[in-house]
Formats: C-alpha cells, structure tokens, sequence
C-alpha cells in the first residue's frame, strides 16, 4: 500500500463515510473519534470475524483513518517503515506507529487494543523518548 497521502485520505473518508451510512455514527477526525471506531470495530467482530474479503476493507479503511486522525492532530506524517511492509506507518513527535497493524490487532478482537489509547498514548510516548 502507497504512503500517498492523498491516497490514505481518500482510504480515511471512505470509512467516514461508510461508518455513517452502515453504523449511524459520525466520526469528526478528533483522537475522541476514535473511541466511536473502536467501538464500530466490536460490533464488526461481534459476530465472529468478518470475511475476509470484508475484513481486508475495513483493515484498510481503519488503519488510514486512525493514522490520518493522528496526522492531523500531531502535525506527523504518513512514511513506509521496514516493520511495515505493506503497509504505511506514522512517524508522530519522533516515535513511529503503526495504524495498520493496530487496526488489524483490533479487529481480530486482540484484548486490551484500543485506537483512542493508540492516539492519546503517542505524546507521551514521545515525551518519555525525548527526556532519555
């Protein structure tokens, strides 16, 4: 998958627009929207797991909205990253993350992964790495 950003922006609009018109919620590109997406992400995974073909659509739609909510929030940028093959990676405050592979830990129902503690956990991630 490119680390366009137009690209990835049109991937995070989609899922704006498809968790609007299948779930009734409105996500406003906020880290607080991202409580609503995971919230989304358990009703998706409710049932059991998605088929694959879904699964693989709403991996990429989350990943590219989770990591354009952070873009915009921290000012970062979308960048390929070697434990990411594939998929692209967010390079926030001096740390790297990876949207995609949370999104697809989430969405297999992984215990404790949250996309809101993804977003409010990068600052201080970043503050702890720059007093080292």
């Amino acid at each position: 998958m490119s680390t366009d950003p137009t690209h990835l922006r049109a991937l995070a609009d989609e899922c704006v627009d498809l968790v609007s018109r299948q779930f009734g919620h409105r996500l406003d590109w906020s880290p607080e929207s991202l409580s609503t997406l995971d919230g989304v992400c358990a009703d998706l995974i409710a049932d059991g797991p998605p088929a694959e073909e879904r699964l693989d659509l709403w991996w990429r739609l989350i990943g590219a909205y989770t990591g354009e909510v952070v873009v915009r929030a921290y000012a970062v940028e979308w960048v390929a990253h070697e434990r990411s093959p594939g998929a692209p990676a967010v390079s926030a405050l001096g740390v790297t993350g990876f949207p995609f592979g949370l999104a697809a830990r989430v969405l297999d129902g992984e215990p404790y992964k949250s996309l809101a503690s993804f977003a409010r956990a990068l600052p201080a991630i970043a503050e702890r790495a720059t007093s080292d």
